[in-house]
């Protein structure tokens, strides 16, 4: 008899940030591992992290991601995890020295788009690099969005 393999999902989200598409033009994107615990690991299957205002910086040539709040895990002991401390980040030296020089030249921001789950289990973050966008960029992104969505339906009733 074969091995049993569990049935994982691959790419499971467990905690999306929309919004900074919103606030960024994301002008690259970059996987990354992350260093966690085991009772983050499990409050993070349950689905309930929040990457909203974390940010990830560079600190000793690593780079951490601040203040992503992962719950505590409700059936954990006195061994529990803080919910916003600071985790390493785990990437090539080349690549962390290349965004760090992209954010100190170019005035960007390393913004968590994503956090999910790998087919084989590991927990990955999707970092962009993004430079903010003012007020006026973000009305003409909601003008343009309206705009295809209103083609869409014409195309839909006539063709």
């Amino acid at each position: 008899m074969g091995k049993k393999k569990k049935n994982l999902n691959p790419s499971r989200t467990a905690a999306d940030n929309r919004k900074a598409r919103h606030l960024y033009f994301i002008e690259e994107e970059v996987e990354a591992g992350i260093v966690l615990t085991g009772t983050e690991i499990k409050s993070l299957r349950g689905g309930e992290a929040n990457i909203k205002e974390s940010y990830a910086e560079e600190k000793d040539g690593e780079l951490w991601l601040v203040n992503a709040h992962i719950p505590e895990f409700s059936h954990g002991n006195r061994f529990n995890h803080q919910p916003r401390r600071p985790r390493k980040l785990l990437m090539h030296r080349r690549e962390i020295n290349r965004l760090a020089g992209a954010v100190q030249r170019g005035g960007m921001a390393l913004v968590p788009l994503k956090i999910y789950f790998t087919e084989r289990g590991r927990a990955k973050i999707l970092i962009g690099l993004g430079k903010g966008k003012k007020l006026h960029d973000k009305r003409e992104t909601e003008k343009q969005r309206d705009w295809n969505r209103q083609k869409a339906r014409l195309m839909k009733d006539h063709g």
